[in-house]
This record gives structure tokens, C-alpha cells and sequence, in this order.
């Protein structure tokens, strides 16, 4: 069989296979729409393969995985797909996704011109990282349309005073956030004194890759500045192999003209947040400096009232070029440095320069040392030439793909997307920093703060497990582990003994400023035992909770303990005042997720002191556990109430949710949605809608103690009155 009936095969088994998974989008779509909508998409998958999806392209990709994700949603709740989303718009000029056994994910702009629309979403999904800093996918060059300028360190954080019209005993007195830190990837570029503004410019052939396999970010196109015309390649990475580095090539070549090319790569620390409170700034100015081919900038974030820790970031920065520069000057000037570089050109030369940037803060060196420790680093990686440190960056990542890659037979997309989520999160953290953990946007961006949520414990730990070494998740639990007397300082805020794990933190103080997640989301404590389980269940190390992990385990029940009341009329133990995953009910008695989880920290508890006793005393006694406080952990548990509804044979949320109004999700008109920005917080409170899995949360994470049916009637139940409003909750 030659090549091209191969490919014809194989384009009709990917039709087939697509009419599959695509049956259940196309009901509600007249018989015209649909047959135009298949043309197209057959259209597509028999032309020839190609190794790049537009932007736009890129998007409908999106969705279309999004349809696959949450098929089991529309089943259940019998809203339609025409209903939702308007799939022949999205769907419509589609393309075939890239070969499965491509690791690149490539976002392209429409022909002839430049994305401007969803430029800041295409800046968040081209973000980089490498665990100790990060940023968003942004144009190096001067850029006049709207943009979202960021780059973060991590852990490096600032406590912004929290903005509330009212207060209460134990209240945070900050939201911790990331700053926004230092834009160290500038470069301007003037072509013939005209300075390259992709924003103005006349731009073709735009192309930009995230090249994932080998963790670099690649930028090409062609651009007409007043009539002369440049193909320009741009790329950068951030490097996994010299923590603090970062390196951008950048080249020009001239297509129609000789004439003349400057670049002005500089640093600069003014910056600030788009979040921040009170629209302040949090960087104020150390030193800075500038010579030829050479540039520094330190900053240091301003004094604070709170008594946390003050960061000192140093970002030098070393040039160089594929020919000697005619003029090369520098400036500095208060929170800037910068070099101009101009050079002459002819018509069909290209003219490049590398960009090498160390970065490093005041929590691995005092601040005296930070510019001499930035100009070692950069000394030995910029002597190794680019191309080396290319090539050792492409062998780094590799080597974490051998063990993290999953491979999907037979779903192009599903391939692709899974790849780009875990190279976001392996780029977030790699566990070469106990002291660090996973921001819920990683470093796309301020959203969250950059803050640590019990989301690391319950959805980042598992995958960590499956595609690293143990090592990662270990040095994730020893985060907790090390913040456990903050844990405990928190619990006493409340009046409670034990520990009481932060919703939000950096260094294990609560800085969440919402009442009803700050003192009544108290389920997350769970999450952080919840993790030391799956940690030693899947690696075998029972070593860390004899060393460790017992310490928070003990605490955690205490907490408990503490928490409950005595029903005496009942005689059961309750937890009331709780908000649980469902973020839509506040102030709820007997949340079952809470309670169950609850239940089981206290019998974990018990049943480790017990093996403990037996193969390492020492454990029980740093923590002076008693016997009658193990008989009061197991009574507690066995008296636990758990709230459940006979006629209706399911798990019931809450004391009082099924006397709540039911409507369907399907049954409500759709200008109500979101709900969270047309309704009033006391009406959503009122209803009878789930923002996320609550109950369904209890069963996922104790799955093997539910019957199929069990877990099925549940989820029938409760999938109809979910609205999926919390970015988490559809996955």
C-alpha cells in the first residue's frame, strides 16, 4: 500500500472515529447546518496532515474537548448542545489537530494578521516555567494593544492588606499575593529609527509555538514597519537545568532593504499588579546598573506592617550578538537598566542577539551577595554559547517526559491536552524546593494570588505520584509539615485545639479574606491527611509518617475532636457552622462531606498510633498521644453524624438542603447563568444550585467504599443541580 492510500485509510478511520465522538453535538442543528458542518469537518481531516493549529483554531480545539469532557453532563442534566454553546460557529473551518506523536502544542495566528482580541488568553496559554519562576507568554518588543504583562518568582510574595468593611476575632489582616516581579525578557526593536510595534505594524505569517518536549517558547513573522519589511524569530526558556536562568534569541533578518536594526534590551522592576487592593505598588528601588553588554537592576518589596518577610530580587542581565554592533551604549536610571545595540544590515542578512538573565532573591542568598551570585551564574551559562544550553535544556526535559508523558491512542486532542496540562503543572513544580508549592494558575497570571489552596492536596499530589518520583509529592507534604506550628497558631485564633490548616497561605498563615472560606471551609484540614494516605498507600514510605507525617495527622484529629458537639438528645457528634466544597451554601450544620471526612481523619489517627506503638513508640510520645484520647478519637467517629435520606436512598449535603426549592439546571432560563454574575449572593445562597462537587468530592476520594450504584445514584442527583462554576468542577 503506497503512502497516500495509507493517509486516505487513515482519514477515514479518523472520520469514523470523529462521527463518533462527535454524534451528540450536532442534535438541535438543522439538517442544512448539519450536513455543511460535516462537509467541513471531512473537509479537514482529508486534507494533508499539518504541524500547527491557528489561534482561533487552537480555541475550537478547546472546545471541542470540553464537549468530549462533560458529554456525561449534558446527558445527565438534558440540556441541549445548541442550548449551550453555538457548535456550528465553533466548529466551522476546523482543521485536524496535530499528529498524536507531535509533543509541540502550536498556536497560530489567522492569516495575515496578528491575534489582538484574545491576545491575553493566547499570553496565559503560552506561559513558561521552571518551578522556581515563571511568566506569561508576552511579546519581548514594545507591544501598544492590550496585554497582561507578568513574570513571578516563586515564593516570593507580598501581604496585601485586606479590603473589608467590617471585622471579626481571628480574621486575616492580609491577602497574600504574588508581585507581579521584574519584566527582565524586554527587548525594543527599531527598524530604521521605526520601532517595531506589533500592535501597528503590517504583520503576516504570524506563528508562535509552546514547544512542550523540549519546554521552550517560539515566536516567527513578518512585519512591515513604514514599508520596510523583517522576518523576525524569537525565541525563549526558561531553564530547568540552572534554576535562575533565563535566555531569549532574538533575530531579525532584513527582506526588502539595507538599512539599519537597533535592539534595546533592558530590565526594568517598575511594575505592579492588577490586583492589588489599593492599586500600590510593592517594589521599591535598590540599586541599578549598567555597562556594555551588561545591565543589573535590585529590587526590594516595601516594608510591610505584618511583620512577613521581605524579598530582595536581583536580575542581571549579559548580551550578546552574531556580529560586532557599530555603536553600543547603556543607560540606568532609577528602577531600569537597558543597553542600545545598532547594528547595519543588508537586504537578506540576519542579525541576532542572546539575552542570558539570572534572576536570584533574598531567599537563597543575603542581599549583599545577590548580584555577584546572578553575574557567576551567568558567566558560566553564557560561555557555553546558546546551543548548548538549548541542548541541555531539550535533554532536561526529555528526561521528565520519559516517566510523565501519557500517551492516548485514537484522540489527537485528548493527546494534546493532556500533554499541555502536564507541562504546566511540571513547569509550576518539580519538587526541587520543599518550600515552595502550586499556585492554582501556576504563572499565568496573579488570579489566587499565587497562594497555596488545598488543591495541591486533593488533585496535584495524585498526578504527581503517577508521572514522578516520589520525591515531588514528598517534599509537598514536608511544605505542610514544616508550616504545622502556623497551623496550630491558627486552630487557637478559632479557640480550637490542634491544627487548622490556612484555605490560603505562603508560610502557613491564613491570608484568605473571605469569612465564610477563612473560618468555615475547615474540610480543607482533611485534604492535608487526606494526602499523607495516598502518598504512603502509593509509595510504600512509611518512614515519612513515622518521621513526619504522625505530627500532622495527630494535630489534624485533635482539631477535630475540638470542633464537634455532643448532640445529647441524639447522642451524635455534629459539626456545625461549616461551609463545604460547594461554595454556593455558606454556614451549613452537618455538611456530610466535612463530617465524613472528619470521621475518617480520627480513625486514621487511631489506627497508625496503634501500628506506631508497635514499630516506632517514639512517634507517640513526641506528640504525648494518650490512650484515652484514642478511645475519644474512636468514639467521636463511631458517633458521627452523617446526614442521609432514606426515600431517597442518596447522601443528603446538608442539614437543610432538601428543604431548599429544586430546579434543574436544565430548567433554568439561560440569562441566569453564571449565576455568580447575574444573581445576588443571597439569592444563590437561597437556591438550591452546587457551584462545585460536594458529596461527589467524598466519594471520589473514598471511592472504594461506595457501591457502583451507590456512586451512581449520587451522581444523578446531584450532577442535575450543579452549575460547574468553579473552573475545577467540570473536569
Amino acid at each position: 500500500m503506497n503512502n497516500s492510500e495509507e493517509n486516505k485509510k487513515s482519514s477515514e478511520e479518523d472520520l469514523r472515529l470523529l462521527k463518533r465522538k462527535i454524534r451528540v453535538v450536532d442534535e438541535g442543528l438543522s439538517s442544512e447546518a448539519k450536513a455543511e458542518l460535516w462537509t467541513k469537518i471531512e473537509s479537514a481531516i482529508r486534507r494533508p496532515k499539518r504541524m500547527s493549529v491557528s489561534f482561533s483554531m487552537f480555541l475550537r480545539y478547546v472546545a471541542v474537548v470540553a464537549i468530549l469532557c462533560i458529554a456525561t453532563y449534558y446527558i445527565y442534566t438534558g440540556l441541549s448542545p445548541r442550548e449551550e454553546i453555538d457548535y456550528n460557529s465553533i466548529l466551522s473551518n476546523t482543521q485536524l489537530p496535530d499528529d498524536a506523536s507531535n509533543n509541540v502544542m502550536v498556536i497560530l495566528g489567522d492569516k495575515d494578521k496578528i491575534e489582538f482580541e484574545e491576545n491575553r488568553l493566547a499570553e496565559s496559554i503560552m506561559s513558561i516555567g521552571n518551578g522556581y519562576m515563571g511568566m506569561r507568554g508576552n511579546y519581548e518588543e514594545y507591544y501598544s494593544k492590550d496585554s497582561h504583562r507578568g513574570s513571578y518568582i516563586g515564593g516570593v510574595w507580598y501581604p496585601d492588606k485586606t479590603r473589608v468593611g467590617w471585622w471579626k476575632n481571628g480574621y486575616p489582616n492580609y491577602f497574600g499575593k504574588v508581585p507581579n516581579s521584574v519584566n527582565f525578557i524586554g527587548i525594543d526593536v527599531y527598524i530604521n529609527g521605526k520601532i517595531l510595534d506589533l500592535g501597528k505594524a503590517e504583520v503576516k505569517d504570524f506563528y508562535r509555538e509552546l514547544d512542550m518536549k523540549n519546554g521552550t517558547l517560539t515566536r516567527k513573522f513578518i512585519a512591515n514597519i513604514d514599508g520596510y519589511e523583517i522576518e523576525a524569530k524569537v525565541t525563549r526558556f526558561l531553564s530547568i537545568v540552572a534554576k535562575e536562568l533565563g535566555v531569549i534569541k532574538y533575530e531579525i533578518k532584513a527582506l526588502n532593504f539595507d538599512g539599519e536594526v537597533m535592539f534595546c534590551p533592558y530590565l526594568d522592576s517598575n511594575v505592579k499588579n492588577e490586583d492589588s487592593n489599593y492599586d500600590e505598588a510593592f517594589w521599591v528601588n535598590v540599586s541599578t546598573d549598567s555597562k556594555e553588554n551588561y545591565g543589573s537592576v535590585v529590587a526590594r518589596t516595601k516594608d510591610n506592617p505584618f511583620n512577613t518577610e521581605v524579598f530582595t530580587i536581583a536580575s542581571v542581565m549579559n548580551i550578546k550578538s552574531n556580529k560586532d554592533a557599530k555603536k553600543n551604549t547603556y543607560s540606568n536610571k532609577e528602577y531600569y537598566s537597558d543597553n542600545t545595540l545598532v547594528f547595519d544590515i543588508k537586504e537578506s542578512e540576519t542579525i541576532s542577539i542572546e539575552k542570558y538573565v539570572a534572576i536570584t532573591t533574598t531567599r537563597d542568598y543575603k542581599e549583599n551577595e545577590l548580584v555577584e551570585k546572578a553575574e557567576c551564574i551567568l558567566s558560566k551559562e553564557a560561555n557555553k554559547g546558546y546551543e548548548i544550553v538549548l541542548q541541555e535544556q531539550s535533554k532536561a526535559w526529555n528526561k521528565r517526559w520519559e516517566t510523565a508523558d501519557i500517551k492516548i491512542d485514537g484522540d489527537d486532542l485528548a493527546q494534546q491536552g493532556i500533554r499541555y496540562n502536564l507541562f504546566q503543572l511540571l513547569s509550576t513544580y518539580y519538587g526541587d524546593d520543599s518550600r515552595l508549592n502550586i499556585g492554582p494558575k501556576g504563572f499565568t497570571g496573579e488570579k489566587y494570588g499565587g497562594a497555596t489552596y488545598w488543591d495541591t492536596e486533593a488533585y496535584c499530589i495524585p498526578v504527581y505520584l503517577g508521572v514522578a518520583s516520589k520525591e515531588v509529592s514528598r517534599n509537598l507534604l514536608l511544605y505542610r509539615y514544616n508550616q504545622l506550628d502556623k497551623a496550630k497558631e491558627n486552630a487557637k485564633k478559632l479557640g480550637l485545639d490542634g491544627a487548622l490548616y490556612p484555605m490560603v497561605t505562603f508560610n502557613g498563615e491564613e491570608c484568605h479574606n473571605e469569612w465564610e472560606i477563612t473560618f468555615e471551609e475547615i474540610h480543607r484540614n482533611g485534604s492535608m491527611v487526606y494526602a499523607i494516605y495516598n502518598y504512603t498507600n502509593y509509595t510504600g514510605d512509611y518512614e515519612y509518617i513515622k518521621e513526619y507525617g504522625i505530627d500532622v495527622i495527630v494535630e489534624v484529629a485533635r482539631f477535630w475532636a475540638s470542633r464537634v458537639h455532643l448532640n445529647k438528645r441524639k447522642d451524635l457528634y455534629m459539626i456545625h457552622g461549616v461551609t463545604g466544597p460547594n461554595e454556593y451554601d455558606n454556614n451549613v450544620n452537618n455538611n456530610w462531606y466535612t463530617n465524613y471526612l472528619a470521621k475518617w481523619c480520627l480513625e486514621y489517627a487511631a489506627e497508625n498510633i496503634s501500628k506506631l506503638e508497635k514499630e516506632c513508640i517514639e512517634s507517640v510520645n513526641r506528640n504525648n498521644v494518650t490512650e484515652e484520647e484514642v478511645k475519644t478519637w474512636l468514639n467521636i467517629s463511631a458517633k458521627m453524624y452523617l446526614p442521609y435520606d432514606e426515600e431517597l436512598d442518596i447522601i443528603v449535603q446538608h442539614d437543610d438542603f432538601l428543604d431548599k426549592e429544586f430546579i434543574k439546571v436544565k430548567d433554568l432560563p439561560k440569562c441566569n447563568l453564571p449565576l455568580n454574575q447575574n444573581w445576588s449572593w443571597d439569592k444563590i445562597l437561597r437556591s438550591c444550585f452546587i457551584k462545585q462537587a460536594d458529596v461527589l468530592q467524598g466519594i471520589y476520594y473514598f471511592s472504594d467504599k461506595f457501591t457502583f450504584d451507590e456512586k451512581k445514584r449520587n451522581f444523578d442527583f446531584y450532577e442535575t443541580y450543579t452549575v460547574h462554576e468553579s473552573s475545577l468542577s467540570p473536569s
